[in-house]
């Protein structure tokens, strides 16, 4: 299969309403495959005109490749149809049933240069919501590994020490259940057609349990802190209903002045069991 990338792409009718963008360059691409061992059984999101598809096959032991679009359906089935560790799936990821792609036995790596417009769809669909305890498909991944828009890939790895307001709600919900890195930037003349915006390579190591215990109100704390980033954890808590928020900020050793994205996961935490408690006090 010719790696001439960008005379490839050109003679593809990219879809502008399903973020196609190509990655044409032979680096990028040959640093994705080499994300992928012979062990490997991946799953590619939106494997569009195959290019990436190609290498994966190459180095995997199995690659399922979930792809929405029928002309790009039509090129992956003539160029791959030779490929035994290769299946093609067409349907809509967000409306997938992971797990049934593969094997009992066999634990997934998700390599995707997904949609841009639907990552955070897809980061919830592959990680679950925060108190998703016994979320299927976060149970049958070890890693994943998603190209997405810089500034997105910026706030995925962000903590509460991060600068420009980067952290917030899917900085939390990607490192609940995760530790996530930023491998690579990759400049927006890498695709085809060139997006308006630079991009990033960003993996997520599934952890086995989450980074805090859940509790009851540890999804709505933190929701209710991030609701209006303009205002201060006091007044976010009381406009979600917490007619105890000044005591439970004050057990928890915080500044009711704080705002959401001053606050760690282990803050939320503590906040969110005094809650409960205070909570569970006034009801007594």
């Amino acid at each position: 299969m010719s790696d001439n990338y960008i005379s490839r792409a050109k003679n593809f009718k990219t879809k502008k309403r399903l973020g196609q963008n190509f990655l044409v360059s032979k680096e990028i691409i040959d640093f994705i495959a080499k994300c992928a061992s012979d062990n490997d059984c991946v799953l590619e999101i939106g494997a569009g005109a195959g290019f990436v598809t190609e290498k994966l096959v190459d180095r995997a032991k199995k690659v399922v490749s979930v792809e929405l679009d029928d002309d790009a359906i039509k090129v992956l089935e003539k160029n791959l149809a030779s490929k035994k560790n290769f299946k093609l799936i067409k349907g809509d990821i967000l409306k997938t049933d992971i797990v049934s792609l593969f094997e009992e036995n066999e634990r997934i790596k998700v390599i995707a240069n997904i949609p841009y417009y639907i990552t955070t769809p897809i980061i919830v669909h592959l990680l679950g919501e925060i108190d998703d305890i016994n979320h299927k498909t976060r149970n049958k991944i070890d890693e994943i590994i998603l190209m997405v828009q810089y500034e997105v890939a910026k706030r995925i790895v962000a903590d509460e020490k991060s600068k420009n307001k980067e952290y917030g709600l899917l900085s939390i919900l990607s490192n609940f259940w995760a530790q996530t890195e930023i491998l690579k930037t990759v400049s927006k003349k890498m695709f085809y057609p060139s997006p308006k915006v630079d991009s990033a390579l960003v993996k997520f190591k599934i952890n086995k349990t989450p980074k805090v215990k859940i509790t009851p109100y540890l999804k709505q704390t933190i929701k209710a802190c991030f609701m209006t980033r303009r205002k201060n954890i006091k007044n976010c808590l009381k406009n979600s209903g917490f007619i105890n928020a000044d005591e439970a900020i004050k057990n928890s050793s915080l500044e009711p002045r704080l705002r959401g994205e001053n606050l760690s996961l282990e803050d939320f935490y503590r906040l969110s069991l005094n809650l409960k408690r205070s909570e569970d006090e006034i009801k007594s």
